[in-house]
């Protein structure tokens, strides 16, 4: 294992974890196994686990910090608190439902020191069938709300007009600037995200990242795509645990981000989309489900309902 005891290392392993003990073991084995030639810490923060013993687990393995919360203090604050105890140059912010196939850390640090810029950095993500996976995206925007709650963007899923995620779908061979990267692969310097003051803890669930490449573009950094290291994301931990949970917090977590970075026209327009938006998915939802019998679009439906009713409170005025 590469980690030492020293005050400065590489990198700084953040991993956030509630109630997945198998997934979180999985991923501290492949990224032990895979991480060579680099010297990194692994800091694991459990959101109040109900489930297992998160202790015994991590035990398992050598020189791993922990920090166990009495409550579940959402993703964004739980990645602060990890960074608070950091001593790496650079902190990745790494899912539990991850698996490492290669040293992609090292692939990674190479990449942002030949560079040397503010850099934010995603790696390519895969499903667990290797195909690939969305890895980044434009930032939010009335158009892509539109094309998003209008089923435009499965439509014409290769249209740069109508599919925010559509430079996901093609074959990128070099390194790209982007809007942002997903959460489950984040990499940067640890000087960088303390300058822009880290996570923004009124995210509790989604969101986070989008909003922190969005500032931390605004302060003159840079977000880059590199294709040349992957890694697995299986997509499980909370949301299988509680798909009611995932869902509303989906939805909350994006109108959050127009109260903060829109103007209250902007913010307006998209709540109407929204709004239209979530009764069409309800409609299509229900006929599907109740057409062909299918619990699971009928539940879908029956969460679109309770949606409708699902209003957050400005916390950025």
């Amino acid at each position: 294992m590469g980690k030492v005891n020293n005050k400065k290392l590489d990198v700084s392993i953040i991993i956030v974890n509630y109630n997945s003990l198998n997934l979180l073991e999985n991923c501290l084995d492949s990224v032990i196994k895979y991480s060579q030639d680099i010297e990194y810490e692994i800091i694991v923060v459990d959101n109040h686990s109900t489930e297992g013993d998160i202790k015994s687990t991590v035990n398992k393995f050598k020189d791993i910090t922990l920090i166990i919360n009495r409550e579940n203090v959402g993703f964004a604050k739980a990645n602060n608190q990890g960074v608070k105890i950091a001593n790496g140059k650079y902190v990745l912010f790494l899912n539990n439902d991850t698996v490492f196939k290669e040293n992609s850390l090292k692939a990674v640090f190479d990449f942002a020191e030949s560079i040397n810029k503010d850099t934010i950095i995603g790696c390519k993500l895969l499903n667990s069938d290797l195909t690939v996976q969305i890895s980044f995206a434009e930032f939010p925007s009335l158009k892509n709300a539109f094309t998003s709650y209008t089923f435009l963007y499965k439509i014409f899923p290769r249209s740069k007009h109508f599919n925010k995620y559509y430079l996901s779908l093609t074959e990128i061979k070099k390194p790209l600037e982007v809007d942002y990267v997903t959460g489950a692969f984040l990499f940067c310097k640890t000087s960088s995200f303390e300058r822009i003051a880290g996570f923004d803890e009124r995210f509790f669930f989604f969101s986070e990242e989008i909003d922190l490449c969005y500032r931390f573009k605004n302060f003159g950094g840079k977000v880059y795509y590199i294709p040349h290291t992957s890694i697995i994301h299986l997509g499980g931990g909370t949301a299988k645990v509680d798909s009611w949970f995932t869902f509303k917090n989906k939805a909350i977590s994006l109108i959050q981000f127009y109260q903060k970075h829109r103007n209250k026209f902007n913010y307006a327009f998209f709540l109407v989309i929204h709004s239209l938006g979530v009764i069409l998915r309800l409609i299509v939802s229900l006929t599907i489900g109740i057409t062909t019998m299918d619990r699971n679009y009928m539940k879908r439906g029956y969460y679109y309902i309770k949606l409708l009713f699902v209003y957050p409170k400005n916390n950025f005025k």
